[in-house]
C-alpha cells in the first residue's frame, strides 16, 4: 500500500488496539507459566506479584497491523518496514529474555544497538536535518565520515532507554506514548508522510490496547520487552516521520513531543553523574517517585503527565497547522500572537511543574516552603535545613506511622543507605517499581492538604521533616553529597 489514507491509519489503530488487548492476558497467562513475575518487594510499592512480557501483546499488535497495512515498504526503500520488524522482533525477544532471566546491562545494550543496527541497515537513516534560520544541514555521507546511519543508531538506542527509564508507574510510558505517537500520525500525513503515519497510528493503538491492563492499579506489566519495543518504533517514526522531511520544524516539532520523557531521563543521568554514580543505577528521582514522595496518588501522578504531554502536543499540532507564518519568513501578527500565548501557556505550566517536583531548587522559595511547614522553628534551624537540601537535593515526604504506633507523622532527619536490588541500566532493566496500589498515600491513611497532614481522621501540623528511606545521605559515607539510590524496577 504505497499511498494508505487517514482512513487507513485509523483501522490500523483500531487493529492494534483490539490485537493487543486480546492476547494481553494470553501473556499474563504465560508470564506466570514461566515464572516472568515482579514480586512485591520490602522497598517496592507494587502489593501484589504482577506478571510482565505484556511487550509480547503489544509486539503482536503492531506486527498484524503492519503486515495489513505496511507490507512492502514504499517507493524506492521496499523493504524498510521488513527491517523496521525484524529489528522489533529482535529487541521484544531480547527484553523478554531479560524480563525473566534479568541479563547483563551490556548484553541488553547489545541487544538494543544491534536492533538499531538493522532497522538503519534497512534504510531508517538521517542523511540531513532541516533547522529553523539555518535551513538544511547534511552530514557528511563518504566512507568513515558517514555520519547519518552512525548518529541515527545512537538516536535510536537513547530513545529505546529513555522510553525504558521513564516506564516507572503503572500506566505512564503506555499512555505517554499513545499521546505522542497520535500527534505524530497526524502531523506524518500533513508533511505527505502518509506510510510513517500509518506506524505512528497503530504503534499509539498497541500502546492503548495494552493500557487497559496496565493503567493503575495495573494488572499486567510490559516489561522491557514493551518498553524497548515501544522506544525503538518511536525512533522510527521519528525518524521517518519528521527529521527526514524538508520542513522547517520538522526537527523541533519531535522534540517538543518527546520533552517529557526526555526531561525526566536527562535530569535523573546528570543527578547520577553529579554525585559519581553510574548512569545504570537505579535511584528515585524520576518525576514520578518525587510525585509520590509528596504525596500524589498513581493516578494523579500519570494525570499530570498525561496532562503535560498532552499540552506539548497541543504546542507541536499548533506549529504545524497554525498559519502564522506564509512559510517565505512573513509572519502574520495576530496568528503569532495566538503562538506566543500557547507558547507561553506550555512554559508556564512546565516551570510550574519543574517547581512543584523540586527538579531545580530556589533558596528563597525553599525557606518560604520550609517556614509554612515548620512555623516554630529559628532562623537558624531553617537555614540549616535550606543548606542540607542544596547539598543533598533531598525533599520533604510524609508517611504514616506504623500500625499500632503514635497517630502523629513519623519524621525523622535520618539518613540511611540503600542498595538498589538492580538498576535500570541504559540497556534497559525490568520496569522501574510501579507507584501504585502500596503506598500509604494511596491507601487513604496519609492525607496531605496545605499544610496539615490527616492519619486516620486526626489532623495533625507536621512540625519536623522527614527523608524517604531510600536515600543516600552524604554526611556518613563521604562528608559530602552523595545521589539519592534505590531499586527503580517493576
Amino acid at each position: 500500500m504505497a499511498h494508505p489514507t487517514p482512513l487507513d491509519a485509523l483501522y490500523a489503530f483500531l487493529v492494534a488496539a483490539a490485537v493487543t488487548a486480546l492476547l494481553t492476558p494470553l501473556t499474563m497467562r504465560l508470564a506466570r507459566t514461566v515464572g516472568a513475575i515482579d514480586e512485591p518487594r520490602e522497598r517496592g510499592l507494587s502489593e501484589r506479584p504482577t506478571p510482565l512480557l505484556g511487550g509480547l501483546a503489544i509486539f503482536a499488535g503492531v506486527l498484524i497491523a503492519m503486515l495489513l497495512w505496511l507490507p512492502g515498504g514504499y517507493y524506492e526503500e521496499h523493504e524498510l518496514w521488513h527491517g523496521v520488524l525484524i529489528g522489533a522482533a529482535l529487541i521484544t525477544v531480547v527484553g523478554a529474555l531479560d524480563d525473566r532471566f534479568d541479563l547483563p546491562p551490556a548484553v541488553k545494550l547489545a541487544g538494543q544497538v544491534l536492533a538499531a543496527v538493522i532497522v538503519v541497515h534497512y534504510g531508517v537513516a538521517v542523511k540531513a536535518i532541516t533547522l529553523p534560520f539555518v535551513g538544511k544541514l547534511a552530514f557528511p555521507n563518504a566512507g568513515v565520515t558517514n555520519a547519518g546511519p552512525v548518529l541515527t543508531v545512537i538516536g535510536l538506542v537513547a530513545m529505546m532507554n529513555v522510553v525504558n527509564f521513564s516506564d516507572g508507574v503503572d500506566g505512564l510510558t503506555a499512555g505517554v506514548c499513545a499521546i505522542i505517537a497520535a500527534a505524530m500520525a497526524v502531523i506524518a500525513f500533513d508533511l505527505s508522510r502518509q506510510q510513517p503515519g500509518v506506524l505512528a497510528a497503530l504503534t499509539a493503538g498497541a500502546a492503548l490496547g495494552f493500557l487497559f491492563y496496565n493503567f493503575p492499579p495495573a494488572s499486567s506489566f510490559m516489561g522491557d520487552c514493551g518498553a524497548n519495543l515501544l522506544g525503538l518504533l518511536m525512533g522510527v517514526i521519528t525518524v521517518e516521520a519528521a527529521v527526514k522531511t524538508t520542513a522547517v520544524v520538522s526537527f523541533v516539532l519531535p522534540l517538543i513531543l518527546l520533552a517529557v520523557p526526555f526531561l525526566d531521563t536527562t535530569f535523573v543521568v546528570l543527578k547520577r553523574l553529579k554525585y559519581k554514580q553510574p548512569i545504570y543505577r537505579s535511584d528515585s528521582e524520576h518525576f514520578h517517585h518525587r510525585m509520590a514522595r509528596i504525596g500524589f496518588s498513581s493516578r494523579r501522578t500519570i494525570a499530570y503527565l498525561y496532562a503535560w504531554t498532552l499540552m506539548l502536543a497541543g504546542l507541536a499540532l499548533a506549529l504545524r497547522f497554525v498559519p502564522y507564518s506564509d512559510h517565505h519568513g512573513h509572519l502574520h501578527t495576530g496568528w503569532t500572537l495566538v503562538m506566543v500565548a500557547l507558547g507561553l501557556i506550555v512554559v508556564a505550566a512546565s516551570v510550574y511543574l519543574v517547581y512543584v517536583l523540586e527538579i531545580f531548587k530556589f533558596r528563597r522559595l525553599d525557606a518560604i516552603r520550609l517556614r509554612r511547614l515548620r512555623p516554630d522553628a529559628s532562623p537558624a534551624e531553617i537555614e540549616r535545613d535550606v543548606a542540607r537540601d542544596f547539598e543533598t537535593g533531598e525533599f520533604q515526604t510524609v508517611s504514616a506511622p506504623e500500625r499500632g504506633g503514635s497517630q502523629a507523622s513519623q519524621i525523622s532527619n535520618e539518613r540511611t543507605v540503600a542498595t538498589p536490588e538492580r538498576g535500570d541500566a541504559p540497556a534497559g532493566g525490568r520496569p522501574p517499581l510501579a507507584l501504585g496500589g502500596s503506598s500509604a498515600t494511596e491507601r487513604g491513611d496519609v492525607h496531605v492538604v496545605g499544610d496539615d497532614v490527616d492519619l486516620g481522621g486526626a489532623e495533625q501540623r507536621v512540625g519536623e521533616r522527614e527523608v524517604d528511606q531510600d536515600r543516600v545521605g552524604a554526611d556518613d559515607q563521604r562528608g559530602g553529597a552523595q545521589a539519592p539510590i534505590a531499586a527503580d524496577r517493576r
